[in-house]
């Protein structure tokens, strides 16, 4: 810690005289040390992948969730602190009712990531508080299109093509940056996934390891099966061999 910064490193509402508050910058590194979570858009819809990160097999996998239903034409998946994720989701969740009684309407996707981040925002302004350690990917679905957002514990959004928050961020948006396209099928993006996952990850993905969501147009947010998921693990692994003889 650099001298002097312990004034500025106590409460959220001191900026230091370089203009950096000191406690919105520790919530980003619980976000990067957080589990891996990445997003991709491909043709009709969004992909969530999440590593769970099961540390013992004494853990029952299900009872890790790191993706979210918030309505259903949105979903979410979450890093850094499980708990902070939780209470935006729930608030996400509200927003979404409230908007539907009010308007008899579906909420866009841009217009609930902006009140989930004007939420976190509020936390970052006011003494007796301390910003939320996690970052969101929200992805959805609305009268505008397919939608890729990222929050951050400030209260910023961003929207992406495709993106990783989380532990191996930094390796991920190589491979994304690579090896995305636009318009890629679903396929393609679910391969690109989890390869992507696997780069960065002590072991091969497995089912019960890796959570996955999915949002097309037109159809509902949803988890892949242990069935699922097993099936594209294993269409990831028959393209190694092809690799390597190349």
């Amino acid at each position: 810690m650099q001298p002097g910064q312990m004034a500025y490193d106590r409460g959220i509402t001191v900026f230091s005289p370089d203009g950096r508050l000191f406690q919105v910058e520790y919530a980003r590194e619980a976000v990067k040390k957080g589990t891996t979570t990445i997003g991709i858009k491909f043709k009709d819809g969004v992909l969530l992948l999440v590593d769970k990160r099961v540390s013992s097999r004494l853990v029952e996998p299900r009872s890790i969730e790191k993706i979210y239903d918030i309505d259903d034409y949105i979903g979410c998946a979450t890093s850094g602190l499980v708990a902070d994720a939780r209470i935006l989701v729930d608030e996400a969740r509200k927003d979404v009712q409230i908007h539907r009684v009010n308007y008899g309407e579906n909420i866009g996707v841009e217009m609930l990531t902006k009140k989930v981040c004007d939420y976190e925002q509020n936390y970052t302004q006011y003494g007796g508080v301390r910003p939320f350690g996690t970052a969101l990917l929200v992805a959805g679905t609305d009268d505008l299109g397919v939608h890729l957002f990222e929050t951050d514990p400030s209260g910023a959004l961003v929207a992406y093509k495709a993106t990783c928050i989380g532990t191996g961020r930094s390796t991920v948006m190589e491979i994304l940056e690579r090896d995305f396209k636009e318009g890629m099928s679903y396929e393609s993006a679910l391969t690109l996934g989890l390869s992507a996952l696997a780069e960065v990850i002590e072991d091969r993905p497995k089912p019960e390891s890796v959570e996955i969501g999915v949002v097309r147009t037109a159809a509902k947010f949803k988890r892949l099966s242990e069935a699922e998921k097993a099936k594209a693990i294993s269409r990831l692994d028959a393209k190694k061999p092809a690799k390597a003889k190349a």
